[in-house]
């Protein structure tokens, strides 16, 4: 953005999903009150319910928000690679890398909002009563299509074998997003648990090999 550009001030509903997202990544959804959001986004607590009903519904808003970014990058990423690969289909390693290039290699790390998200994220996945719910609902659908993708490069798959792997993946999608630090300490400061694209340079060869090693025959 040039120096002399104005910064574009928030609409008020986006500075409550703001609040709200930052809110909700620190304290969880029980910790959170519509109260806190209101304030935090400096709001009347009416305009708030005015938008979002109720917490419920302003969780479920956040969520989808950015979630539509993600799975649009993420479906794109997926048909350019199939329109430009050859008669067998793309690699698994280029299937992989279309579903992580798009969350982990543009940057996100740079904006506190989505950082905000990512930490969200990995607390809604790795909750057993969110995660099977609300991960199913906003991300499943374009899962699913990757993994008809990954069907085709890995056709002799044993299909326990190829959703046993996508698990291992998530999970450690999940543990990326969440920016615990853990890996600094174990490291000596070496790794930096925020450096996502590191992150992504090697997760894609790890996860293909992982997939190649249990599912080709």
């Amino acid at each position: 953005m040039p120096e002399n550009a104005k910064k574009t001030v928030p609409k008020r509903k986006d500075r409550i999903l703001d609040a709200a997202e930052a809110l909700f990544a620190k304290h969880g959804f029980d910790g959170v009150s519509m109260r806190m959001v209101a304030d935090s986004a400096e709001v009347d607590l009416a305009l708030s319910s005015y938008h979002f009903g109720n917490k419920r519904g302003l969780f479920d808003a956040v969520l989808m928000r950015r979630a539509e970014v993600w799975n649009t990058a993420r479906l794109d990423a997926l048909e350019k690679l199939k329109s430009e690969a050859g008669t067998n289909g793309p690699s698994v390693e280029e299937i992989i890398d279309a579903f992580l290039r798009p969350m982990l290699a543009n940057g996100y790390q740079d904006d506190p909002g989505w950082r905000h998200y990512f930490e969200l994220v990995a607390q809604v996945n790795s909750s057993f009563e969110w995660g099977g719910q609300l991960m199913t609902k906003y991300f499943d659908p374009v899962v699913r299509k990757f993994m008809d993708a990954l069907k085709q490069a890995l056709p002799d798959a044993d299909p326990v074998d190829l959703y046993w792997c996508y698990h291992f993946l998530s999970g450690a999608l999940t543990l990326t997003f969440a920016h615990t630090g853990r890996i600094d300490q174990l490291s000596d400061g070496v790794v930096k648990s925020e450096d996502m694209l590191g992150a992504y340079e090697r997760m894609v060869p790890f996860v293909s090999a992982g997939f190649k090693k249990l599912c080709e025959k």
